[in-house]
């Protein structure tokens, strides 16, 4: 009996897209016998980005909800691009994201011996043949848009004498380029991809898998729609670029003596804004240097957005959100950012942490007094309780929350105002220190209420501004870094006459910032571990972090709007 014989019993919704109404009307009529088995394959040519989470969790999502199975597939026919790092990252990534393919891992490799006996089969149909054009002669053989194709002269070679060259491709006896196993279909054809489509070409490179074994290697579309038919794939789903080839897709298999014909059904990709998602343009990026790789935390890629500290729970329940349309479109990143905020802001606990320290000394405050004031881990969570903050005669404030001549609507510190700290007291600026050379504000004096600790005082007057703060005795020094979107415009791939998508880069998508003071409760965070910065946002601490010396990824800002920090580093 098949695993997918029995499907768990499916659960009514009130709204169903269009892949999900698809697969319940099959399912109802008894289409596949009930059987719901769907595949995410990728190429293993990169690793997968946020446009990738979209196809992931559609894949998974509708197997699990209609008691059937996902397939993890490898499409792995081109072994000059393809490599085992990317495999282990793609399997990595998914699992992060929550899914799990259980015993269901394959690769087109498997298959590599059956599909070259279905292009024997199609070779002995009078389907297929060996063209010798050139790559150069092949193009211009194909037409365009608005010119059809011609038929290449190697079209009405025999049977036997095809099957002779494509056995001599096997064995090595050709260079590459000089022949291609083509399907013979229609060189007039309206759609291009049935211009009699190659379906094998020779490579004499080495396979991740396979080493050198073969020198001949299956075309993306022969193998793909064979492998899902050798997996009994019932519902192909994949993206809108590939709806004119399915066409093709329905070909070959129809060409065939196959078991199983899977439906292929497109949706639209995931586009961002501020963002790109191409495997290709995103590995420029990676070999020119302009990021630190594949997991750089401004990468839109699933390994960049963890070690960013993007929560895989955000992602899945925004690409639940955007759905699933016909139509290409551009998401704002925002609507990411909300969700990833949404989610960090029930999980995460508040920590104060200065970015741009500005030692405050208090006179009046105890030389020698320390004191344990009493903080709340996350107001939206009670249950995780209070912990104990050093406050001392010494502190750090940010340099923005002190101007000496501030602008219009400006409540923060300045000379004479009354200010609260967090959890502590109310204080008030007396003096400034400046730095003779530079004139550089480096020190402020104040002095402090002894009866307005918590917030409150006993005649009951208020201020207009609350800023966190670290005791300088206790201060733990960490590394910090903020990090914008990568590039400049909303359409980077949109450029202008001799420019490129690089040209839109952002210059300032990474501030570094090395002399952060954080509350010592900090000490012993681990990779991975998600706080708010009490004012300044969502952060992660990065994997490279060590116990002495602590570097943060910023995750998110606690507002819908970047805010940047103006000042330079130091």
């Amino acid at each position: 009996m098949s695993e997918n014989e029995n499907p768990v019993p499916i659960k009514p919704q009130k709204s169903l897209d269009f892949i999900r109404k698809k697969i319940l009307e099959d399912v109802k009529n008894g289409r596949n016998h009930g059987q719901v088995t769907t595949r995410f394959p990728p190429e293993p040519n990169g690793y997968l980005h946020i446009g990738h989470a979209k196809s992931i969790c559609l894949n998974f999502g509708v197997a699990a909800e209609y008691g059937g199975v996902c397939h993890l597939r490898f499409d792995d026919t081109n072994p000059e691009k393809e490599d085992q790092e990317y495999i282990e990252s793609i399997q990595e990534d998914v699992q992060w994201l929550g899914f799990d393919w259980d015993r269901h891992l394959y690769c087109s490799s498997d298959y590599f011996e059956k599909f070259y006996q279905y292009a024997i089969e199609l070779i002995q149909r009078g389907k297929a043949y060996v063209c010798s054009l050139s790559p150069q002669e092949t193009r211009e053989y194909r037409g365009t848009l608005t010119r059809p194709g011609k038929d290449s002269p190697y079209r009405t070679r025999s049977v036997e004498e095809n099957l002779d060259l494509f056995k001599r491709m096997r064995q090595g006896e050709f260079p590459d380029g000089t022949c291609a196993l083509r399907a013979k279909i229609n060189m007039a054809h309206p759609n291009i991809a049935m211009r009699d489509p190659a379906l094998y070409r020779i490579r004499h490179a080495a396979h991740h898998r396979t080493d050198r074994q073969w020198c001949i290697y299956p075309m993306y579309d022969f193998a793909h729609c064979l492998s899902d038919s050798i997996e009994k794939i019932t519902h192909s789903l994949c993206t809108l670029e590939f709806e004119d080839r399915r066409p093709l897709y329905d070909w070959i298999l129809d060409a065939l003596e196959v078991e199983c014909h899977p439906q292929q059904v497109e949706f639209a990709r995931l586009s961002l804004t501020y963002t790109i998602l191409s495997k290709r343009k995103l590995l420029h990026l990676v070999n020119d240097k302009h990021v630190s790789g594949w997991d750089d935390p401004r990468m839109p890629t699933i390994s960049g957005l963890r070690r960013r500290g993007v929560p895989p729970e955000a992602i899945r329940n925004f690409c639940g959100h955007i759905g699933v349309d016909k139509t290409n479109s551009i998401i704002d990143i925002g609507m990411l950012e909300y969700y990833v905020r949404e989610y960090l802001n029930k999980k995460s606990p508040r920590v104060m942490v200065v970015l741009r320290p500005l030692k405050v000394v208090i006179d009046n405050y105890p030389n020698d007094q320390v004191e344990e004031l009493e903080a709340e881990n996350n107001p939206e969570d009670p249950r995780t309780g209070t912990r104990k903050v050093p406050f001392s005669r010494v502190i750090y404030i940010e340099q923005e929350d002190f101007q000496e001549n501030p602008p219009p609507k400006y409540f923060r510190l300045v000379p004479g105002r009354e200010v609260r700290l967090k959890h502590a007291y109310y204080i008030t600026c007396q003096n400034i220190v400046k730095d003779e050379t530079t004139g550089e504000i480096i020190e402020l004096h104040c002095s402090y209420d002894p009866e307005s600790r918590g917030g409150g005082t006993p005649d009951g007057r208020k201020v207009k501004s609350t800023l966190h703060w670290v005791s300088a005795a206790h201060a733990l020094d960490i590394e910090v870094n903020m990090c914008d979107h990568l590039f400049s415009k909303p359409n980077p791939e949109k450029v202008e006459e001799g420019t490129d998508f690089k040209d839109n880069l952002n210059p300032h998508s990474l501030l570094r910032l090395k002399a952060c003071k954080a509350e010592p409760g900090l000490e012993g965070a681990s990779p991975g571990n998600r706080y708010q910065f009490l004012r300044h946002g969502y952060f992660c601490v990065d994997p490279d972090s060590m116990k002495d010396n602590l570097i943060f990824n910023r995750t998110v800002s606690l507002r819908d709007t970047w805010v940047k920090i103006k000042q330079k580093t130091k």
